[in-house]
């Protein structure tokens, strides 16, 4: 590849972790044209993040900043690493940060991304900031665009919504990798855990306040009063990972929840769960959401997971959090092993609702004033 032929996007992230805005870029990423477009990745993260590995494999570059409120280090980056057709901000309000520096480097099409309706903004000083960004965002960006309505009225304010430069952008996911159930790799990891036959409960995410793992606990003790053999599979890392795996040790929960870390091999473990479980304090949608519904498992989600992520498909059951554990534990028994055998009716629910890889691809290279690519064709010919 002759990368000085490509253009150039300049994707800004917080890092390249497995996560729901992370794992949508790197969907497109894969597929779109790399001879034609390709992209690079601003990070504040001096660790090596997950996909940092793959992106330099497909020929873009990551590259790591420290001055998360510098306009200066991110105008130098644009300046050195470009010319750049669009800068592309997944970074919540620091996203004014990023199109202000863009502006200045004049890059034309400057996109502000919203992907959560929520943000640790109590103290005094971050209510400050987001009074200040929330209007810089708007006069320095050429397009705004959210998972959700109600990420959009967070991030941008709820006026903004009816404005020209608003648009809705669906998460997408290639649904073609879930369809099928790997009998051979699920029966495989079954043994491997010592699942044996017993009913398997599900999450997937970040070990984070707002994935809300210690519920999770709370709801795994209420299911073992009703069934000793119940497991529940958590999938992921991070900073609280240590924390619920000390409180699941000191309520005696260890022997039925298996930590399993970060994975490749989702489309694996969702097939091997009976119920997924996602009782979030707040989502920008729900990424994980959307594969579990293409692996055709139930879905039991508490009330901050926006109505956008259901497919409609008779998949996603919502509960209140104040319901308190017990109700969620009588919601997943009754759902539990309910899984969608229809593989038509789970692609139409994507196709009609929006969340095809391929369509995805198409809006966001219009909203670029790029070409996908030959690739990006190709993809969408072997789909239909």
């Amino acid at each position: 590849m002759n990368s000085k032929k490509s253009f150039r996007i300049l994707q800004v992230v917080g890092a390249m972790n497995r996560g729901g805005t992370e794992t949508l870029l790197m969907n497109i990423y894969r597929t779109i044209d790399r001879e034609k477009v390709q992209f690079d990745f601003i990070s504040y993260s001096d660790q090596e993040a997950h996909y940092d590995e793959e992106i330099r494999k497909l020929g873009g570059r990551v590259i790591k900043l420290s001055k998360t409120n510098s306009i200066k280090e991110i105008y130098k980056v644009i300046k050195k690493y470009g010319p750049y057709e669009v800068v592309h901000s997944h970074t919540l309000f620091h996203c004014g940060i990023a199109n202000v520096a863009a502006y200045l480097a004049g890059v034309k099409v400057r996109i502000s991304h919203a992907h959560t309706t929520l943000d640790n903004s109590e103290s005094f000083y971050r209510k400050t900031y987001i009074r200040l960004m929330r209007p810089i965002i708007k006069a320095f960006s050429t397009n705004l665009l959210a998972c959700s309505n109600a990420a959009g009225s967070y991030l941008f304010g709820e006026q903004t919504l009816i404005k020209e430069k608003y648009s809705y952008f669906p998460n997408a996911i290639d649904y073609s990798i879930f369809l099928q159930n790997h009998l051979a790799e699920v029966k495989k990891f079954k043994i491997e855990e010592g699942f044996g036959r017993s009913i398997i409960i599900g999450h997937i995410g970040t070990f984070k306040e707002a994935k809300n793992h210690f519920f999770l606990l709370q709801i795994i003790k209420s299911l073992l009063n009703k069934d000793p053999s119940i497991k529940l599979l958590l999938v992921g890392d991070g900073d609280l990972r240590k924390q619920v795996e000390e409180k699941a040790n000191q309520e005696g929960l260890l022997e039925n929840i298996r930590f399993v870390g970060i994975r490749d091999d989702i489309s694996t473990m969702l097939h091997s769960m009976d119920a997924f479980v996602f009782p979030s304090l707040y989502e920008g949608l729900g990424l994980v959401l959307l594969e579990a519904q293409a692996s055709g498992i139930p879905c039991i989600v508490s009330e901050s997971i926006q109505p956008e992520a259901d497919l409609n498909i008779g998949l996603v059951s919502s509960l209140s959090l104040t319901d308190g554990p017990d109700v969620w534990a009588d919601k997943i028994v009754e759902v539990a092993s309910n899984k969608e055998k229809n593989i038509k009716k789970i692609i139409d629910g994507f196709e009609n609702n929006g969340y095809s890889l391929t369509e995805a691809i198409t809006k966001l290279m219009n909203i670029y004033k790029l070409k996908a690519g030959d690739k990006h064709e190709k993809y969408i010919n072997r789909l239909l």
